[in-house]
């Protein structure tokens, strides 16, 4: 287990160092001067001139890379160059609304996908299965900001259940319910169609109907043995929804005007403030190759098979 741990780090360190360098490069190419907005409109060009130099935008490209990537390593992002406020610090300061919108969203997709899945599962073929099913293929085709918008206009401008916005509510759970259901509902959805299709196929192989000769209880015939045996592709849905959650919120919290890590990220790229860009991709990167890296070892741990099978096959070459 420990080489195949060290053998997925290795990877996942050269997978960020990739998505580091791909990102600044592309981000050199696009028009526009980060030295000009940070100078203003009336700056001459001995201004600008001179504020490139400080930034070190007159280095070729390389050495830009190679002082960019010393920062990184000694854990400082740069500052943006619109407020002039450390970017670290600013993650540090919106990460928070992002992660428990991501938590409420993925508590409330796994719930329901868990829930429809199994039931759809247990009683495939029946009306309740496909109600289920309808009401997966509804939650996944409806667009995300078209949920957000219908829950925003019903449960808090018209009946004012939830507030409309999280300005002078940042310590209230409330604010997390309606985004959190906007983000959750199309995830819930796709996650019940891989429990029910996976369970179903689970539920027809040989030891489950020897469970049952055995006169196990249908409960424990569910859990220990179909629900265990089909955690592959629930885990790697789970996983992947819950990366998209922190990386991808960015419609989400701008209809809730949630003051988290997609919005910050919106307004750095309508700015063009690139530093800020450049840190909130490697922030992001980091989440998800490191979530993926642990489900790698998730995968290896529920099943001891895979691992085994990855150094066989590399013996082998």
């Amino acid at each position: 287990m420990l080489e195949y741990t060290l053998r997925r780090l290795c990877g996942t360190l050269l997978v960020i160092f990739g998505i580091l360098a791909i990102a600044f490069v592309i981000l050199f190419m696009l028009p526009g001067n980060p030295a000009e907005t940070l100078a203003g409109p009336r700056a001459n060009a001995d201004t600008i001139k001179q504020i490139s130099r400080e930034m070190g935008l007159d280095l070729p490209l390389h050495q830009r890379f190679a002082k960019y990537l010393g920062k990184i390593l000694r854990g400082d992002l740069g500052r943006s160059v619109i407020n002039n406020k450390p970017i670290t610090e600013s993650i540090v300061e919106k990460f928070p609304y992002t992660l428990k919108l991501s938590l409420f969203a993925m508590f409330f997709s796994i719930f329901s996908g868990l829930v429809a899945g199994i039931i759809g599962a247990i009683y495939r073929g029946s009306l309740t299965d496909r109600f289920c099913t309808i009401i997966s293929v509804l939650g996944i085709s409806i667009p995300i900001f078209l949920t957000g918008i219908l829950l925003l206009y019903f449960f808090a401008g018209k009946w004012k259940i939830f507030p409309t916005s999280a300005y002078g509510r940042t310590g209230s759970l409330m604010i997390f319910i309606l985004p959190a259901l906007t983000l959750g509902i199309r995830s819930g959805a796709f996650l019940a169609r891989i429990v029910r299709s996976s369970l179903s196929e689970v539920l027809n192989h040989d030891y489950i109907r020897t469970a049952r000769a055995k006169g196990l209880s249908k409960w424990r015939i569910l859990t220990w043995h179909a629900l265990l045996n089909a955690l592959i592709p629930i885990v790697t849905v789970v996983a992947l929804d819950f990366s998209s959650f922190l990386n991808g919120s960015v419609i989400v919290e701008t209809i809730f005007d949630l003051p988290g890590l997609g919005r910050f990220a919106m307004e750095a790229i309508l700015k063009r403030d690139y530093p800020v860009i450049q840190g909130v991709v490697l922030f992001s990167a980091i989440i998800f190759v490191f979530i993926n890296f642990f489900v790698d070892l998730l995968y290896a741990w529920i099943n001891p098979r895979i691992r085994d099978v990855e150094f066989g096959g590399s013996e082998q070459r």
